[in-house]
C-alpha cells in the first residue's frame, strides 16, 4: 500500500484525474440555454428580405457577406449552412450533410422562413423539454470516468509497481522466504480491494454533490461490478509486469495495451458511434464491459439480470490474466 501510495502518478491517477476531468467536462456540457444556429447569407438582390425574416427567430443567427466570404465561412466550419436567394424566388441551403449541426441549422433556417412566409404546419405539435438527471451528458461521462480511473489506477498502481520492485532489486529478497508465488500474486489483489475502499467514496460524493448522480441501480451489484473491474485491470497489470526487467517497458505496454480503450470503450462518446462490424470487438473489451455495467447500474437502475453478460466478460479477464500472471512470473 505504501509504494502505491508513495508514486504521486498513482495518486493523480486514483484521485485527480476523475475529478478534474468531470469538473472540466461536467462545466462545458452543463445544462444551459442552446446554442443559436450561425448561418450566412450570400449577398445578393434578395439578401436583406432574408436576413429580414430570419432575424425574427431566436435560434438563428444570420450574417449577410459577399458569395466567396460566405463559402470560405462554410468551408472552415464559422457558419453551419449558407442560403443563396435564387432569382425565382427559391432558396438554395448550401451545407455538409455528415454535420449534424449543419442538418439542425438547415432545419431551423428553412422553418423560421417558412413561418415568416405565414406558412402553417399540417400536424399540431408542442415541445416538452427534458432536463431530468440521468439524461446529461455528464451522467453518461462520469460512469466511464470512473472505469478509467479503475483501468489506470490497476496498470499503473500494480503493473507499474511491480516492475519497480523488480526493478530495484526487491523481489530478490523475497524469494529467500518461503511465500508461494500465487500468494506473492494474490496480495496485490488484496491491496487493490483495500484501497478500494479508500479511492471509491470521494468520486461518489463528488458525483452527488456537485452533479446530483447516485447509483439508480441495486448498491450489491455497484459494488460487485466495482470490485470485479478493480481485480481485472489489477490483474492484467500483475500480467504486464511478470517478465518486465524494468518500469520502462511495463510503461510501454500499458500504454500500448490502454490507448484503444481510451478511444473504443465509450468512455468520453459512445462507442456505438463505430461501425457495426467492429462492434462485437468492443464490447468483448474490458474497459467496454466494466462502463457499459456502471452506466446500466447508475444511471439505468439495473440490476444483476440486466449485467450478466458485462460480468461474464469481466470475469474471463479476470481468470485468464491471473492465470498468465501465474505462467509468466518470475521474481528476478
Amino acid at each position: 500500500m505504501r509504494a502505491s501510495y508513495r508514486e504521486p502518478g498513482g495518486l493523480f491517477w486514483t484521485y485527480g484525474f476523475p475529478i478534474i476531468m468531470s469538473l472540466v467536462l461536467g462545466l462545458a456540457f452543463r445544462a444551459r440555454a442552446p446554442e443559436p444556429a450561425h448561418v450566412a447569407i450570400a449577398d445578393g438582390p434578395r439578401a436583406a428580405w432574408l436576413a429580414e425574416r430570419l432575424a425574427g427567430g431566436r435560434e438563428v443567427v444570420a450574417t449577410v457577406s459577399p458569395a466567396a466570404r460566405a463559402e470560405n465561412d462554410l468551408r472552415v466550419g464559422k457558419v453551419d449552412v449558407l442560403v443563396v436567394g435564387e432569382a425565382d424566388g427559391t432558396v438554395t441551403y448550401r451545407y455538409d450533410e455528415s454535420r449534424a449541426e449543419a442538418r439542425l441549422a438547415r432545419a431551423l433556417a428553412d422553418r423560421e422562413l417558412q413561418r415568416a412566409a405565414g406558412a402553417t404546419p399540417a400536424v399540431g405539435s408542442r415541445d416538452e423539454l427534458v432536463t431530468e438527471v440521468g439524461a446529461r451528458y455528464i451522467d453518461f461521462l462520469l460512469p466511464g470516468l470512473l472505469g478509467l480511473s479503475l483501468m489506470s489506477t490497476g496498470f499503473w498502481g500494480i503493473g507499474f509497481s511491480l516492475a519497480e520492485m523488480r526493478g530495484k532489486k526487491l523481489l530478490k529478497r523475497i524469494v529467500a522466504t518461503p511465500m508461494r508465488r500465487s500468494d506473492f500474486l494474490a496480495s496485490f489483489l488484496i491491496v487493490r480491494v483495500v484501497l478500494l475502499a479508500i479511492e471509491l467514496p470521494p468520486l461518489l460524493i463528488f458525483a452527488r454533490l456537485l452533479f446530483s448522480i447516485t447509483v439508480r441501480g441495486s448498491p450489491l451489484a455497484f459494488l460487485v461490478v466495482v470490485l470485479l473491474g478493480a481485480m481485472m485491470f489489477a490483474t492484467m497489470g500483475l500480467a504486464m509486469a511478470s517478465r518486465a526487467e524494468n518500469p520502462q517497458i511495463v510503461s510501454g505496454l500499458i500504454n500500448v495495451l490502454s490507448f484503444p480503450m481510451y478511444l473504443c470503450s465509450g468512455v468520453f462518446f459512445s462507442a456505438a458511434r463505430f461501425p457495426g462490424r467492429v462492434q462485437p470487438v468492443i464490447r468483448l473489451l474490458p474497459l467496454s464491459a466494466l462502463n457499459e455495467a456502471l452506466r446500466a447500474v447508475m444511471i439505468d437502475g439495473a440490476g444483476f439480470a440486466e449485467i450478466g453478460r458485462q460480468l461474464l466478460v469481466m470475469a474471463v479477464w479476470l481468470a485468464v490474466s491471473f492465470a498468465l500472471a501465474m505462467r509468466l512470473f518470475k521474481w528476478r
